[in-house]
């Protein structure tokens, strides 16, 4: 197996799980992040995994299911990973509206950690 196809696969795989676990159980999520862990949430910070749970927990929606449109997986120099997600998303009995979320994986300890993570709705202000 060469590089591209091991990078890919663990970013799609990471994916896959990450989604599964959003749709069904975002406080199980806790495990991928770590005290370091960063994410911006529509352009809201937050830092260390217990910040990002309360945020995840906190989204004001009871149901919400994920589709991805695309997703793109690059390994960086220093032997993480960058994977975008181009996506579609439905909460609750609101429309179906696009979404865009980057993750930047990282190695430890034999296991794959979400260090970085941003989110924006795929809004547009044209005012």
């Amino acid at each position: 197996m060469d590089d591209k196809q091991i990078w890919e696969q663990i970013g799609c795989s990471f994916v896959q799980h990450y989604y599964q676990l959003f749709d069904t159980d975002r406080t199980q999520l806790k495990a991928i992040y770590t005290d370091a862990s960063c994410l911006t949430w529509e352009g809201q910070q937050y830092q260390g995994k217990d910040a990002i749970i309360e945020k995840l927990s906190a989204l004001p929606f009871q149901k919400i299911a994920h589709s991805i449109t695309s997703q793109d997986h690059q390994p960086t120099p220093d032997n993480c990973i960058i994977s975008m997600v181009v996506g579609q998303l439905k909460a609750d009995d609101d429309p179906v509206i696009g979404f865009h979320q980057m993750f930047l994986l990282k190695n430890v300890q034999d296991g794959w950690v979400c260090t970085n993570d941003m989110f924006r709705l795929a809004l547009h202000n044209f005012g």
